[in-house]
């Protein structure tokens, strides 16, 4: 017993000290000229790792039917309930497709999946319960995502079976008010008047999250995993099909591990992985593919972004695979509370239907502050638009003007090859007096772009040994 204490002593006492030496390095100097990719060692090795009991919980010992069409939503909550209550352990779903509604875990569980295992998730809307959620980085009281923690600790998803949430052109997709998903005129949106701009509407007027309770008939589809104000998590070698809306969404979450996931998805607005407000995120070893973002890194939208003030860091993107959407490795456009040190390595980018490959796009009521991005060994087969947007005048839902500027500054691309550019390699814009600011390609190789360039208040983009349509491209100080 005392052998036990003192090593879990000096695991803290070690944690504490890695600590340290991050917050250390986050507080040095914040040009691209230092080398980045040792504080990335450092948040790597600071992360704490999930245990779990040996404990296995089947659910079908709590009653559930693996006939696809027996709501097993009891089975599960059972299952979770005594598995926490015994010291947490593993709550199994054994082969077989198993239908249920929300499924809502506990702190030292982990919801294992054996390999042909498939969770079916319910179309009714009444199997998600109002709950303290999240949309597009407003804070809501709205339908459950479909997995759902919030201020759990040691939880995980694991194993190689398939979460399904059943979305199509004929259900969920449909509340977007899309007309690429089944929305005709007539039918009731989130678009609608008294839904999405109703709710950002009461953010930006202080109204309580509390006071914010939407859900029925108010047309805002739920996230499919979301970790809210969770510490110590794992969602690992999943596959994820047909969601709602935002796919994995670790909000005020620290200490995340996403490894080995696969996400299959081409509803509206499905992002492959959202960290919101969330620090010390690895996102590694996955395939994105998708019909919105395949990354997205947020950090809340406008008023009530600055309201709750945390800004997304330490986000690390490795050896991951993007294939369709609108951007590969995306920052916005919720981001008014900032986000920094992020590092993308060893990544592949190749889609006719992938737009961009590295993305920041906010605006003046946005605003934030995003800087020390960090990109490296990237190979870029296809995009549509750009290998590298950063947009201060990102525009949609009508205007979006407002008295916050943002800032853009430290973003650093190197060893990356381009097989197909697009229109440009690089297209900033930023404001006269909050220009984007130090822009380093450093090793740098794109084919077959329209433009070398597209540039608007930009101030030091330097042009390291890279070349554009094989010629060498000289940097621009000023």
């Amino acid at each position: 017993m005392i052998t036990n204490k003192i090593v879990a002593t000096k695991k803290i006492l070690f944690l504490a000290f890695i600590g340290l030496l991050v917050a250390s390095c986050a507080r040095k100097s914040s040009s691209v000229s230092s080398d980045p990719w040792k504080t990335m060692d450092l948040v790597i090795k600071s992360i704490p790792q999930v245990h779990f009991s040996d404990k296995v919980y089947n659910i079908n010992d709590f009653g559930a039917v693996a006939d696809g069409k027996t709501l097993n939503t009891l089975a599960f909550q059972k299952a979770i309930k005594e598995c926490a209550a015994n010291g947490g352990g593993q709550v199994l779903v054994p082969n077989g497709k198993y239908l249920t509604g929300a499924i809502h875990l506990e702190s030292n569980v982990n919801l294992h999946l054996e390999d042909d295992a498939e969770i079916l998730f319910s179309l009714n809307p009444k199997d998600y319960p109002i709950v303290h959620t999240s949309w597009e980085g407003t804070e809501v009281m709205n339908y459950s995502p479909l997995i759902y923690a919030k201020n759990k600790t040691n939880i995980a998803v694991t194993g190689k079976g398939t979460l399904n949430g059943q979305a199509d052109s004929t259900n969920w997709w449909i509340w977007s008010g899309g007309k690429n998903y089944g929305w005709k005129k007539g039918i009731p949106s989130q678009n609608d008047p008294t839904n999405r701009e109703v709710l950002v509407d009461m953010a930006e007027k202080g109204v309580p999250v509390s006071e914010r309770v939407f859900g029925e008939g108010r047309y805002l589809r739920p996230n499919f995993i979301e970790f809210f104000e969770c510490n110590t998590a794992l969602v690992k070698d999943i596959k994820i099909i047909n969601s709602p809306f935002w796919i994995l969404h670790p909000i005020k979450t620290n200490n995340m591990i996403i490894d080995g996931v696969t996400v299959n998805s081409h509803g509206p607005n499905n992002d492959g992985c959202d960290p919101e407000y969330s620090q010390n995120i690895v996102i590694r070893n996955c395939t994105f593919n998708t019909g919105d973002d395949c990354i997205a890194i947020k950090a809340g939208r406008d008023g009530d972004g600055r309201r709750v003030a945390i800004p997304s860091k330490n986000i690390i993107v490795q050896n991951c695979k993007m294939i369709d959407g609108h951007g590969g490795v995306v920052i916005g456009s919720e981001i008014s509370a900032g986000v920094n040190n992020v590092f993308v390595e060893n990544c592949v980018m190749d889609s006719p239907n992938l737009d961009r490959a590295i993305r920041i796009k906010t605006n003046s009521k946005r605003g934030g502050i995003i800087e020390n991005i960090y990109v490296r060994n990237l190979e870029v087969g296809t995009v549509k638009e750009c290998v590298l947007k950063l947009n201060m005048f990102y525009n949609v839902y009508g205007s979006q003007t407002g008295n916050f500027i943002p800032v853009i500054r430290n973003v650093s691309l190197e060893n990356v090859t381009v097989k197909n550019g697009g229109k440009y390699s690089v297209w900033a814009e930023g404001y006269a007096a909050s220009p984007v600011e130090n822009i380093t390609l450093k090793n740098v190789k794109i084919q077959k772009v329209d433009s070398v360039y597209l540039l608007k208040n930009v101030k030091n983009i330097n042009f390291i040994n890279t070349y554009i349509n094989e010629k060498k491209v000289e940097s621009i100080t000023n």
